[in-house]
């Protein structure tokens, strides 16, 4: 008999699955990068309101509390993801150089201006990089590295696991696979892994999201105030 997949478990996966199978499919600029937002966006939209439980993150249980979890976690992050940029070992490491795999994003540098900057790819997009970073992408990560894989590393029944319970090696994990998902910021990816997940065992994940926002829509508005499109 064919095994069906639980609803939770596609609402978790499925927006997280899309958006990284167009990061490998599509090429690395701002119109591409559109499109995945898109359909990840679509991919949350038709699949989260039928979701139960642990699917339906977007309420914020704890009040004033739990906000303030989210948005100072958020802040913290922001700062830690920006400060070390004046190590040159630190800033010039990129996990998947190293493996020889090449990268998957565009990245700012001296040979030529970045592909968000709204003087190559125009305003709209560049308006779409940072409201679907923030808006969407939190979401789809925190769903899949907080809510589901923390959970499905202990225990394959993932729903009947606490979001609350901690355990050091799922962690440990959770943290260490985020990290690598933002290879080129490896000690950051995995402090924002590390704090996003205190925040989701404490408060849950709707903070959890809230925090992951916070962080991406600050750094969003620091790189196209500034101009250090290195972050993106």
């Amino acid at each position: 008999m064919r095994k069906v997949v639980p609803y939770d478990t596609l609402a978790a996966l499925a927006p997280y699955a899309v958006w990284m199978a167009l990061m490998f499919a599509l090429p690395a600029t701002a119109g591409a990068y559109a499109v995945r937002v898109a359909l990840a966006a679509l991919a949350l939209a038709i699949l989260l309101p039928r979701g139960r439980g642990a699917a339906k993150p977007w309420s914020i249980g704890g009040g004033a509390g739990s906000v303030a979890w989210g948005l100072v976690a958020g802040a913290v992050v922001t700062v830690l993801w920006i400060a070390p940029e004046g190590i040159a070992a630190y800033r010039d490491f990129s996990l998947m150089g190293a493996l020889g795999l090449g990268a998957s994003e565009p990245a700012a540098d001296a040979a030529g201006p970045s592909p968000y900057d709204p003087a190559v790819c125009g305003w709209t997009l560049t308006l779409v990089k940072l409201l679907g970073s923030a808006f969407v992408i939190a979401p789809v990560e925190e769903l899949f590295f907080r809510s589901f894989l923390y959970r499905w590393l202990q225990k394959g029944d993932w729903r009947s696991v606490d979001l609350g319970r901690f355990d050091l090696s799922a962690f440990l994990w959770m943290v260490a696979l985020f990290a690598s998902e933002h290879h080129t910021r490896l000690a950051a990816g995995a402090m924002a892994g590390a704090i996003y997940g205190v925040v989701a065992i404490r408060r849950g994940v709707g903070p959890a999201i809230l925090a992951h926002a916070t962080t991406n829509f600050a750094l969003g508005v620091w790189v196209v105030v500034r101009g250090d499109w290195l972050f993106w």
